[in-house]
């Protein structure tokens, strides 16, 4: 109600509150918040380390535009952070607040035993190394831990796949154990809200015995006592590893906590190592906030709630004052002497999505009952709402009728699939602008930025579990186009030849060296390999030699590929440790395969892989300084779509 927000504007002393709020409600608004404002003396800000990434790099620019609006109304507030632990924290804390931050890092919170189990499904085919499905030994895990009455929480990285696991587990319990059927739910992004806090309700007051989430569960909702938490696949992180880890056993009670490989070289590189993430200390967390992409937004905003002053662009770094008068130059921003002005009507902060890369969604709608199923975000309907998909939610199977590009519609008919889609895509790559190239061994790495064109061309259909291919069908959709940052290097011409005169697929090594890389990168920076992509020439035309490339899903990037740049040798030397260490004869999922790869994994070469890599590592020179080129107004351009774009 309009007075109990007046109330809380005018009297409160403490407001819990989120960056979207803050973003979309608050600072816009800063004016009827002047009271507070001007008496803010701290900001805490919990679970630091998930602030990371796209999301990351859209908060930091948030909390900048907070310290500009306290500054106006006379207060200098002291930022709090609590974070899981992660490699580099006050580097981290620094980039984000845009202030030199203390470390107190001595940990004296209370904690019962907690069980850890690395639970690698066992192999059906050695030669292969193929292993038992991951999903069937959760599901069977969930079910019997449920039936012996240990309330569990399994987490798993994929929507389909926790609804998937919330279907076989009910199946099950309602067979031979039907009072229990009801006593599981799923839960993940895209339900309704009403649909997900019932869910919390039941959880939190014990009515619920099991629950299969996504992430959504990780942090921020009270989930009440939990005896089990199930890892459906390793979360990407040791930071997030632990979060989840978390939710079992509060306080000073035993604690279960069973970590399920899946057929992924990161999960396997785990279950033969595990003291990396028992004992080794985590990742380091990147955010860009100087993004072209980001920055740009955010100083609409800036500008928005208050006129932006020369002076003013120094809390928001060094790219600042040139993506402001570009933003002039386009008329998005007015100039009256040394300050400027939006001009435009309306709020810019609307168009601005801090979570997603886009903000477009696309509506999910359940045809024959005329109601709203769900949402999926612009980046990837194609992927997953093409005509022909398989959609899942709430444990119902839903067909993709019509996939209306103009209405943002997806039109889904309910159905009874025994199988599940995977889609089949092209990808294109074009360098813009190398940005930093130095020499690394017999070869020359570089990092900058590159365009990348992606189009989803087919999708295969798939026996559930069994993987069993039922048969492939064409797609007629838009080319989808990316303008990112990149890390890359080509293959020697006598690594090549080599490669060759071993009568080995260079073709199939190039691409299993990408698969593999990607696999591994999270080990060092805090992302997941859904935030990455890759690609492999065996001729790359604008350098004439066989390259491998891997990309970030996010525009503009954020520091990943970066960091894959600056760690090379030791993401290189993890990958070939990966691909050696894996039993199999000829490459699997383990190793060298890519539960994302457009091209169903063809062509691949395990042993092509390994000697590339090997040759790559062991004629290692010493490694010169990288030279970095200047940030050129041309690169802030490119990366600067216009508002009505973002």
């Amino acid at each position: 109600p309009t007075a109990q927000r007046r109330s809380v504007r005018e009297k409160a002393q403490i407001i819990l509150t989120n960056p979207d709020m803050l973003h979309l409600g608050i600072l816009p608004q800063h004016y009827r918040w002047a009271s507070f404002f001007r008496h803010l003396r701290y900001v805490v800000i919990d679970d630091v380390h998930t602030y990371r990434g796209v999301f990351g790099s859209n908060v930091a620019n948030i909390l900048r535009r907070l310290r500009r609006v306290c500054r106006l109304h006379g207060s200098d507030p002291v930022f709090i952070c609590t974070s899981a632990t992660i490699a580099n924290p006050a580097e981290f804390a620094s980039a984000l607040m845009g202030l030199p931050v203390t470390v107190i890092d001595a940990d004296g919170s209370p904690g019962g035993p907690r069980w850890f189990v690395f639970w690698n499904p066992p192999l059906i085919d050695l030669a292969r190394a193929h292993r038992r499905s991951p999903y069937s030994e959760a599901t069977a895990l969930f079910v019997e831990l449920v039936r012996a009455g240990v309330r569990t929480i399994a987490f798993t990285q994929a929507r389909k796949i926790t609804e998937l696991i919330y279907r076989y587990a009910r199946m099950e319990l309602e067979a031979h154990t039907p009072e229990l059927a009801d006593r599981i739910s799923a839960y993940r992004a895209g339900y309704l809200p009403e649909e997900r806090r019932a869910i919390e309700r039941r959880l939190f007051n014990g009515e619920l015995l099991g629950v299969a989430s996504t992430s959504a569960l990780e942090l921020g909702i009270d989930v009440g006592s939990l005896d089990a938490a199930l890892l459906v696949g390793y979360p990407g992180t040791i930071a997030s590893t632990w979060q989840r880890a978390g939710r079992a056993g509060r306080g000073t009670e035993d604690a279960l906590v069973v970590l399920i490989a899946l057929e992924d070289a990161l999960d396997q590189y785990l279950m033969r190592n595990p003291e990396y993430l028992l004992a080794r200390p985590s990742e380091h967390a990147v955010i860009d906030p100087e993004n072209p992409y980001i920055l740009a937004a955010h100083l609409r905003c800036a500008a928005a709630e208050l006129p932006l002053w020369e002076r003013d662009v120094e809390l928001f770094g060094s790219r600042a004052l040139e993506i402001a008068q570009i933003l002039e130059e386009r008329g998005e921003l007015g100039r009256r002497r040394d300050r400027w002005y939006w001009t435009k009507p309306g709020y810019p902060a609307q168009d601005v999505e801090v979570r997603a890369a886009s903000g477009d969604l696309f509506r999910i709608v359940d045809e024959s009952r005329r109601r709203l199923v769900g949402t999926v975000d612009a980046v990837r309907a194609f992927e997953q709402v093409h005509p022909g998909a398989v959609y899942l939610h709430q444990g119902e199977t839903y067909v993709v009728r019509q996939l209306d590009l103009t209405r943002r519609i997806a039109a889904v008919t309910p159905g009874d699939a025994d199988y599940y889609t995977q889609p089949r895509s092209t990808t294109d790559l074009d360098i813009l602008e190398p940005l930093k190239q130095r020499s690394w061994g017999p070869t020359t790495a570089s990092f900058g930025d590159v365009e990348v064109t992606t189009q989803v061309i087919a999708f295969a259909r798939k026996r559930l579990f069994s993987e069993e291919v039922l048969g492939e069908e064409p797609l007629d959709l838009p080319e989808q186009r990316l303008q990112t940052a990149a890390l890359w290097f080509v293959i020697p011409k006598d690594l090549e030849a080599e490669v060759r005169r071993q009568r080995l697929d260079l073709a199939g090594g190039i691409h299993a060296v990408e698969h593999a890389a990607i696999g591994v990168l999270p080990l060092f920076a805090m992302c997941d390999r859904w935030d990455l992509g890759g690609v492999s020439y065996l001729v790359y035309p604008k350098l004439g030699a066989p390259a491998i490339f891997i990309y970030e899903s996010h525009p503009g990037g954020v520091g990943i590929a970066e960091k894959g740049y600056e760690l090379l040798d030791d993401l290189m030397a993890a990958t070939l440790h990966t691909i050696e260490a894996c039993p199999c004869e000829a490459g699997c999922p383990s190793c060298i395969q890519s539960p994302k790869c457009g091209n169903m994994n063809e062509p691949l070469d395990k042993a092509a892989a390994i000697l590339l890599l090997r040759g790559l590592l062991g004629r290692r020179t010493s490694q010169q300084p990288a030279v970095s080129s200047r940030q050129s107004k041309r690169r802030l351009q490119r990366h600067m779509p216009r508002g009505q774009d973002l």
